[in-house]
């Protein structure tokens, strides 16, 4: 199947889980809209759980590519740990899964996070999908470091830049969890703490 095909079908369960939990999105209502036939849909994911899979590792995935073009936007140290802290609260309020990855707080409406231990797809994308999304701690740690490899702090502050990346996304998903009160940014906040911290 075209990568464009596979996205399709993602996009479409995408769009059935805004809509109803999903234990009620049903393949031949995924497949039907993303116009192939539902033999087509089980050939590429296998089952119903590796469509979740796959849906959560895409989601996450893009959560990722949104890291790094903050990353590539910003270039003062502390306007970096800021965009990287502004996309990750805008991302985790925008989409269900990426705060559910991010928090590791599953509603029953969202499908699980699972993983095969060895799986027998022969889709590669399939095959990554089935060996799960990362836990929140391995997904900020990932985070963590493309903020560090980007900021590219000298060896004798590599420690102590880690801590403050790791401590601003912290922060960040602390306003995806408990939402900034009424009328403030929580980007802003997120700034206004990194900025007082030792970056440069």
């Amino acid at each position: 199947m075209m990568p464009a095909a596979r996205d399709s079908l993602l996009d479409a369960a995408y769009t059935a889980l805004a809509r109803r939990p999903w234990a009620g999105v049903r393949m031949v209502d995924v497949a039907a809209v993303a116009g192939v036939s539902r033999q087509t849909l089980y050939n590429e994911f296998g089952s119903k759980d590796g469509l979740a899979r796959a849906l959560l590792r895409r989601e996450t995935d893009s959560y990722l590519s949104g890291v790094e073009r903050a990353l590539a936007e910003a270039r003062d140290p502390v306007d970096r740990l800021a965009a990287v802290g502004a996309w990750t609260i805008g991302a985790a309020r925008g989409n269900a899964l990426v705060r559910a990855v991010l928090t590791g707080c599953w509603s029953e409406s969202l499908p699980p996070p699972s993983r095969t231990t060895a799986s027998t797809s022969p889709v590669p994308a399939q095959r990554r999908a089935d060996a799960g999304v990362p836990s929140p701690g391995e997904l900020l740690a990932l985070v963590r470091d493309r903020v560090v490899v980007a900021i590219g702090a000298p060896g004798e502050r590599a420690e102590e830049m880690t801590r403050a990346c790791e401590s601003a996304v912290r922060l960040a998903l602390s306003y995806v969890v408990a939402p900034a009160a009424k009328g403030e940014d929580p980007a802003e906040l997120v700034r206004g703490l990194v900025g007082r911290w030792p970056t440069g």
